[in-house]
């Protein structure tokens, strides 16, 4: 069956995002309550790590690069963390699942219930009082601040509990969500077998330093530039350029409008190469129940503005 013929026309799954569940998870707000050591260390540590691309350069070594970018960025966090775990946008089988979530554990952004849980709790409170990464407190904040600082509300296992009822049962994201950074270390050992230190600088710490910023521009940068089509409650924005480092990601406020739609990219010039690796795992028959929504529930919050970044404080 064609997407277009799975096309959600219930309109209590495409609200916008505030009106969601998980308004009962506890929350401090986004308040920056001192650093978060592992993650603040690690993170530095894999930024000043890259820094060696400038001496271990080979056109191999950013062939690489690129391709593992789209791996672990496109088809780990944008296809299988986002639109299918977080948002379950359609299904796959539960083998193809697990392995998505692994090659996601690549991109070394935690494990796939940490993961979901944060953006569950991004689309329940976003841009409001608890919102784990919202500009209003500052573009550093919502690029990546919030990832350095402690205290954040879906932390906790209750809270976990609440956000990730689909997951935490799950013996295997249990696992894989504690082991996560093994995946990354295999990886790490192949490629300095495969290509020396090369492929381990261009596969692994430069890699990785893009993809998080790819990332991390969705939760900013398209929260404050471009332009808004749909009613969506919040501050999300569609940002051509950061959809085209993103995989389509960049298409937010459509997906904040419609945030369970597997096509973030609604117009026809909205490129979402990240649906097109939907609807190619559609036509083999390894994706089902694609969810889209109807051009009744499109017309139903068309609102366009072209210049929100002016209402941004």
């Amino acid at each position: 069956m064609n997407s277009t013929d799975t096309a959600v026309t219930n309109d209590s799954e495409l609200q916008p995002s505030n009106s969601q569940t998980f308004t009962s998870v506890s929350s401090t707000g986004s308040k920056k309550k001192g650093i978060a050591l592992a993650p603040f260390l690690f993170i530095i540590s894999i930024h000043l790590a890259a820094l060696a691309g400038f001496f271990t350069f080979s056109w191999k070594a950013a062939f690489l690069c690129l391709f593992l970018h789209w791996v672990t960025g496109g088809v780990g966090i944008t296809l299988c963390y986002h639109r299918l775990l977080t948002h379950r946008s359609f299904m796959v089988p539960k083998w193809l699942e697990y392995s998505l979530a692994a090659v996601a554990c690549l991109a070394c952004q935690g494990g796939p219930i940490s993961w979901v849980s944060a953006h569950r709790l991004h689309h329940a409170k976003s841009d409001q009082a608890g919102d784990p990464h919202s500009p209003l407190e500052g573009f550093f904040w919502a690029h990546m601040g919030w990832c350095l600082m402690e205290g954040e509300s879906y932390a906790s296992e209750e809270n976990r509990r609440k956000l990730c009822p689909d997951m935490i049962k799950d013996p295997v994201y249990i696992w894989m969500d504690r082991f996560h950074i093994g995946w990354t270390l295999l990886l790490a050992v192949g490629l300095y077998f495969w290509g020396g230190w090369s492929f381990v600088v261009w596969g692994i710490f430069v890699r990785t330093v893009l993809v998080y910023h790819s990332t991390w521009l969705v939760n900013s940068a398209a929260h404050i530039w471009g332009y808004r089509t749909y009613m969506s409650g919040d501050r999300s924005t569609n940002c051509w350029w950061v959809a085209l480092l993103s995989y389509g990601e960049g298409w937010h406020n459509n997906h904040h409008a419609f945030q369970y739609s597997a096509r973030h990219g609604l117009k026809w010039w909205e490129v979402d190469t990240t649906y097109m690796m939907i609807q190619l795992l559609e036509a083999v028959g390894l994706a089902k129940a694609v969810r889209i929504p109807s051009s009744q529930i499109l017309s139903r919050f068309y609102a366009p503005e072209k210049n929100p970044s002016s209402h941004v404080a």
